[in-house]
């Protein structure tokens, strides 16, 4: 028999945990389902902050320029508009629940600044932002009655009225009842039920073989919300991150966009600086530009990577501004207060993934999205620095709005759903097949679907993760799912997305750069991917 709560949230970062609290505050039944432990998620990871016009030298109209200029006309201006003029309320609020963002000396909120932003509005906690919004938050949840925390649940699939035959997938009668999470601890699969259930699983990094995103980013989310029938948008859309510290065991590590907001300077292997080369803005430039600026000088000089000078940063106290970062440069044996440090791009974020309006409400009846798995309209075809945690936040409260006039209109309404059933799948007997087609997806996605592509690559690609698609799904219906094979199918699955859009837009925008199409087209269009309507 399956569990039931009002509402179902998949993920435990600033989206999800926010989400939930302000439905607990309505007073609903609410469970966390996070495949590892509560505070990990790519919110902890966040380093730089929060964008939020909060000083009297900025302004709204400011924020919503530099924010439509960074997205390249891909931009929904009243997505961009509502979050931005929502952004004081909900800063506000997350202090309310314990956030403590810096003070300068005269005791108002120290600024950053950060790419493609005209004036400082980066709200930040030195350089853990996320991890002291993270924990604030999970403290909050803590002394919630109405919020159950599953740790270790890996969400399976959603469980819809067409997966149960009731109707096609993509009829106007479908809607979310479910889901099937996988209890890693206990090695069981689980059904619970719900009235809304709320994605807000992150992004999806660990599509590519080089990425500043922990191990949890594997797109689950989008490819839950796919399978089930709902619109994906702009998934080509990939930003890759500037400055990822090359370290000499071949890992990469983000050093944030705020060093250099604070006065690094990119240098090549000869130490010329050479942004002024790309941009008007320098090393302030949006990522895109400085990504591919990167890439560029690289191919030009044949290195393995440019240089990150910061030993002019805050006037020697680079140390006390970003202890983390600072930390992590010295384990891997580079001192940026003495030295530059070899660096190179690497992704970062997705700007597109499940279709939603301002209210995160997608295109599938009960299913709300938040955070890096959603698409509202406010990134376009580039993220502007910091704006993430503000859609999340923003998103979680309107949501939660929308959330409980959904659950208020269901009660009552629960359909019985289904156990999983395992049927004659044994054991997993060569899980090597796992590990060599994880590694061959990533690299593939790295070689042909990166900062700079062609029609030649990603046809290339879309073959070879065809070949891997079939083999894991053949492998899916044959052995008891395991953490790893989930992973793997979301992430081919996410693969498969990103590329079928890719292929859609013939221009050069934003993040998407191509050498078939460099030129930009007239008017600025969504690429989007439905599965096709039927039965599952």
């Amino acid at each position: 028999m399956a569990t039931h709560f009002e509402a179902i949230i998949v993920g435990s970062g600033i989206g999800g945990l926010s989400f939930a609290l302000n439905l607990a505050q309505r007073g609903h039944s609410v469970a966390i389902v996070t495949k590892k432990t509560s505070s990990e998620s790519n919110t902890n990871w966040a380093q730089g902050g929060i964008a939020c016009v909060t000083d009297k030298t900025d302004d709204f109209q400011s924020h919503v320029k530099d924010t439509l200029t960074a997205g390249d006309g891909l931009c929904d201006l009243d997505a961009v508009r509502h979050i931005i003029e929502s952004g004081p309320e909900r800063v506000a609020e997350l202090i309310a629940w314990g956030v403590e963002f810096e003070n300068g000396t005269d005791g108002r909120p120290d600024l950053g600044r950060e790419g493609g932003h005209s004036k400082r509005r980066i709200l930040h906690a030195r350089d853990m932002t996320g991890r002291a919004i993270e924990s604030a938050l999970l403290r909050a949840i803590a002394r919630s009655p109405k919020v159950v925390m599953l740790e270790h649940h890996l969400a399976i699939d959603l469980i819809t009225r067409a997966k149960l035959g009731a109707c096609p997938i993509g009829a106007a009668e479908d809607r979310v009842l479910g889901l099937h999470v996988l209890n890693t601890k206990a090695g069981r699969v689980e059904t619970i039920s719900a009235d809304a259930v709320v994605l807000a699983t992150g992004g999806t990094g660990q599509v590519y073989q080089f990425t500043t995103n922990p191990g949890i980013a594997t797109g689950d989310g989008i490819a839950m919300a796919y399978r089930a029938g709902a619109e994906v948008r702009d998934m080509e859309m990939v930003q890759f991150h500037p400055t990822a510290l090359k370290a000499p065991d071949g890992s990469r590590a983000l050093i944030s966009e705020a060093v250099r907001g604070e006065g690094a300077i990119l240098r090549d292997v000869s130490l010329r600086a050479f942004m002024k080369d790309f941009h008007p803005l320098g090393d302030l430039a949006p990522r895109d530009i400085v990504a591919r600026a990167i890439d560029s000088v690289m191919k030009r000089d044949g290195a393995p990577h440019v240089l990150l000078d910061a030993t002019q940063v805050a006037k020697g106290h680079f140390a006390e501004r970003f202890p983390h970062i600072h930390a992590t440069c010295l384990k891997a044996g580079f001192d940026l207060t003495k030295e530059p440090a070899p660096v190179v791009p690497a992704a970062h974020y997705l700007c597109g993934g499940v279709a939603t309006d301002l209210r995160g409400q997608t295109s599938l009846p009960g299913l709300f999205a938040v955070g890096e798995v959603a698409c509202t309209g406010l990134h376009g075809a580039n993220r502007l620095a910091s704006n993430s945690l503000l859609e999340a936040v923003v998103l979680a409260h309107d949501g939660a709005a929308a959330a409980h006039d959904e659950i208020i209109a269901k009660r009552g309404e629960a359909m019985p759903l289904p156990a999983w059933i395992d049927g004659s799948a044994g054991d997993p007997d060569e899980r090597v097949v796992l590990t060599h087609n994880w590694d061959e997806l990533r690299r593939t996605m790295w070689d042909y679907v990166g900062i700079v592509r062609s029609t030649k690559r990603l046809q290339r690609a879309r073959t070879r993760i065809g070949t891997l698609s079939d083999e894991v799904r053949e492998y899916y219906w044959n052995f008891r799912v395991e953490p790893r094979l989930l992973e793997l199918r979301n992430l081919i699955q996410v693969a498969e997305l990103i590329i079928d859009c890719a292929l859609q837009r013939r221009e050069s925008r934003g993040l998407h750069f191509t050498l078939d199409y460099p030129a930009k087209l007239a008017e600025a269009r969504h690429t989007s991917v439905r599965r096709p309507q039927g039965r599952p």
